[in-house]
């Protein structure tokens, strides 16, 4: 069961760092032929960065905060959840569940749905010559990984 735990916690911290990488990286999208990626923040074009609502119409510009906001919300609710899972290792009897840390984990993978559902609607699908880099695929990685560990983290008991 310790083995279990610790693995658990790796995860959880290799879905942490993850998450800081995806969001502070600017490379969610990747033109085919040209240096130019764009993040939530910045489009970078051979080195220079400006910011991301310079180039995106100002009807998307709502929908870029969502996104900007629900994966800063997920890093929070991700840490939280880290901290909370040390705490309730350190003072929950044993049999007793990590209800709370699964809660807060439940909580990060919504807001990384919500977050990445809307780029991946508003901007991801609708610009031209662009593909997916590492930064969309590390957050869809962050979904799935924090679904699995939410679900653990409600079964797990402490031994």
């Amino acid at each position: 069961m310790l083995v279990i735990l610790a693995a658990v916690f790796v995860v959880h911290i290799a879905v942490t760092i993850m998450l800081f990488v995806a969001t502070i990286s600017n490379v969610w999208l990747k033109n085919v032929d040209n240096p130019i990626s764009q993040g939530i923040w910045q489009v970078c074009n051979a080195g220079v960065c400006t910011t991301i609502f310079d180039s995106i119409s100002s009807d998307n510009h709502p929908s870029m905060r969502a996104v900007e906001a629900f994966m800063i919300l997920a890093i929070i609710f991700c840490c939280i959840a880290l901290m909370s899972f040390v705490g309730q290792l350190f003072t929950l009897e044993k049999g007793c569940r990590f209800y709370i840390t699964g809660a807060m984990m439940f909580t990060c993978f919504i807001c990384i749905l919500c977050g990445v559902s809307i780029y991946t609607a508003r901007f991801a699908n609708s610009t031209p010559g662009f593909y997916h880099a590492y930064c969309f695929i590390l957050a869809w990685i962050c979904f799935c990984l924090s679904f699995i560990l939410g679900i653990l983290y409600m079964v797990l008991r402490k031994k």
